[in-house]
């Protein structure tokens, strides 16, 4: 019996890293995708005894990824897992002192590039009638706060858009699972928001307890692992040291 494909994005680091070691570790086959090569690479290395095809290239860039997917060779063409989990947050402004470049590269990534990956390797999993398509939410897409704006919106289209698929699906053997973090460190997340302000990025995760990439990990190979007649629509984890906000009121 041949071992089982995950397709995985953002896969060069933090949750998308850590999913790879973690299914790796249970016998899947990795396509990995992420523009750094040199990280892929480094991580293939690593998990040498897991067959691995790396895809080094801006998730973006659709042309470029269309042509790749055709491209799979025939070992890996056949995706069981595809864990959308490339995604990114720019900027903690308010909606009025944003950079609208910053908006428009969270709107591409975080949802357009998942529906057009979605979207072309869909079709071969309703063939076979079987498969498992995991979107990297989060808990920006239920609970707004300031400064979310635009990468909260993308996260709660990335949980309609599971639950939309679900529907569709409905009478197929094709789960879909939004997978939804909060507070998480041991990523290039607030890095990447702060726009490599390290110090910034620190404050964030000071005198708390955030999740890790390998607790994602872990939400991940258990929404896989479970009984067939079994989906898993929507799963919620945020580390003890967060709860959703109330409702802020101004008082003038």
């Amino acid at each position: 019996m041949s071992s089982p494909t995950a397709f995985i994005t953002g896969a060069s680091s933090g949750i998308g890293r850590a999913c790879a070691a973690k299914l790796a570790e249970n016998r899947y086959q990795l396509v990995l995708l992420a523009r750094r090569e040199e990280k892929l690479a480094e991580l293939a290395a690593e998990l040498s005894k897991t067959p691995v095809h790396i895809i080094a290239q801006d998730i973006n860039d659709r042309p470029a990824l269309d042509s790749a997917i055709a491209a799979l060779p025939a070992q890996f063409s056949n995706i069981d897992v595809l864990l959308n989990n490339a995604g990114l947050a720019l900027g903690l402004e308010p909606a009025d002192q944003t950079d609208w470049d910053d908006w428009q590269t969270m709107i591409e990534t975080n949802c357009t590039s998942l529906a057009f990956l979605t979207r072309k390797l869909l079709p071969a999993m309703r063939a076979r009638n079987s498969g498992h398509i995991i979107n990297m939410g989060s808990t920006a897409g239920t609970y707004a706060y300031p400064g979310v704006n635009v990468y909260g919106a993308s996260k709660a289209f990335v949980e309609h858009f599971s639950l939309a698929l679900r529907s569709d699906l409905l009478g197929t053997n094709i789960h879909v699972c939004n997978l939804e973090p909060g507070l998480i460190a041991g990523t290039e997340f607030s890095n990447t928001r702060f726009h490599g302000d390290d110090e910034k990025a620190a404050l964030v995760y000071q005198n708390c307890e955030p999740l890790l990439p390998e607790d994602i990990a872990e939400a991940v190979h258990w929404v896989v692992s479970q009984p067939a007649r079994m989906n898993i629509n929507r799963m919620e984890i945020m580390p003890v040291c967060q709860a959703p906000a109330g409702l802020a009121v101004h008082k003038a």
